[in-house]
């Protein structure tokens, strides 16, 4: 058996109409599309994400929590679903109660675990509180503020629905100018 080099393909000049033109067709090499014939169509990006970026905590001082964007929260908050929400509670962690979760009963989707920042120390809340969003179906962890802020990044940046309900660290409460 013997083999023989084949030669390149080269375009060839047609004669049509009295002109020369160029079979583009074997001009073209192999590792390119073949020309859209129809108007501009609608892509889709198959990389993009369909959840919004979660937000992540840069710090947590006495005088409140930072995001990465330089956003300052000086009282409580919740993270949810890349968003950012004030949170009215009372300052003291046994005083929550269910109705400072109603935000949890109209999110979709519902996380699937919220950590809970109670402050400078571990405080839990009220058996109430926890039983309510285990209803919901949403797993709770309680801890303090500092370890919840640092256990929710890590759960952010793995891309799990994971929401933080965060107490600062010097008890205060928003000014009701904020909450409306």
């Amino acid at each position: 058996m013997s083999f023989r080099l084949l030669p390149r393909l080269r375009p060839r000049s047609i004669l049509q109409n009295g002109r020369i033109a160029t079979n583009t067709r074997l001009a073209r090499p192999i590792h390119t599309s073949l020309p859209v014939r129809s108007g501009p169509t609608s892509l889709t990006n198959i990389l993009a994400s369909e959840t919004p970026l979660a937000v992540q905590v840069a710090s947590v001082s006495e005088q409140g929590i930072y995001l990465e964007d330089g956003l300052h929260l000086p009282a409580a908050c919740i993270f949810i679903d890349g968003k950012v929400f004030l949170w009215d509670v009372p300052e003291s962690v046994t005083q929550w109660g269910r109705e400072h979760l109603t935000l949890f009963e109209v999110v979709v989707p519902r996380p699937e675990i919220l950590i809970l920042g109670t402050g400078v120390e571990l405080a839990h809340p009220p058996p109430s509180f926890r039983s309510y969003l285990t209803d919901l179906g949403i797993q709770v962890d309680v801890m303090s503020t500092r370890n919840a802020c640092s256990t929710y990044n890590l759960l952010a940046e793995e891309g799990r629905r994971v929401a933080a309900a965060l107490a600062p660290l010097s008890p205060r409460r928003w000014p009701k100018s904020h909450l409306r």
